[in-house]
């Protein structure tokens, strides 16, 4: 079976281990802005370049003391990688001149999730998500470049253009699902047309849950292909 060689694995070793980042969010007082803005990367344990806040008071100096207030500041720690990506997507965007919005977000498993949205960026999306996920894949590399010679920690990006990632995995899933019954019905294999290994990746785990079929994989690079046929090991209702 190629099922196997299906399964995404990662490029880099360091992303066996690679950390769960969650947006931690802290609320630093200070005298002034730089000094909340400082003391927040101290307890970040990063350079001041990685921190990005959100002004809730100036402060104040007062007079003679009275009066005075503490300048308050909300700040996040954003990786280098966190930055490169979005700033990439941002660049794509710009140079496009489309009217969208780029907004980004960890999911559960600590991948980065960064979302295109607005009426033009449909266009990055191409045949089938070939151009998004080439634009993954670029995204991906310049979230992981070495900085001053130096690799970071490993971050997995996901990017996705008006939810269109989750429409068509449904599609693909029911895609799998008719073709499963034909084959059941009519006990001759199915062979679909070239997927990406995402795509090949949604078709086998739902096939993977219909008892007397299941999936192989067959052709290189571009040109590989699902064929769903009957399987005698997985005994049906």
């Amino acid at each position: 079976m190629e099922f196997e060689k299906d399964i995404e694995r990662e490029e880099d070793a360091a992303g066996a281990g690679r950390q769960k980042f969650t947006r931690r969010e802290i609320t630093v007082r200070a005298k002034t802005v730089e000094d909340a803005v400082a003391q927040a990367a101290a307890e970040f344990g990063a350079d001041a370049s990685s921190v990005e806040y959100t002004v809730t008071s100036e402060g104040k100096r007062g007079f003679l003391g009275i009066g005075a207030s503490e300048a308050e500041i909300v700040a996040r720690f954003v990786p280098a990688g966190e930055k490169n990506a979005v700033n990439f997507i941002k660049t794509v965007v710009n140079d496009m001149q489309m009217n969208a919005e780029v907004t980004s977000g960890y999911n559960e498993e600590g991948d980065l999730e960064i979302n295109v949205v607005g009426e033009s960026a449909g266009i990055l999306i191409g045949h089938h998500g070939d151009t998004l996920d080439a634009l993954q894949y670029l995204v991906n590399l310049a979230a992981n470049k070495r900085e001053n010679g130096v690799r970071g920690d490993f971050i997995r990006v996901n990017l996705d253009v008006e939810g269109y990632r989750a429409k068509r995995e449904e599609a693909l899933r029911t895609l799998a699902r008719r073709n499963a019954e034909k084959v059941l019905k009519y006990k001759k294999s199915i062979m679909l047309e070239p997927m990406s290994p995402y795509e090949r990746r949604i078709i086998h785990s739902e096939v993977q849950q219909i008892p007397g079929v299941s999936t192989n994989s067959i052709g290189s690079e571009n040109n590989r292909k699902i064929v769903i046929y009957l399987d005698a090991g997985k005994s049906a209702d």
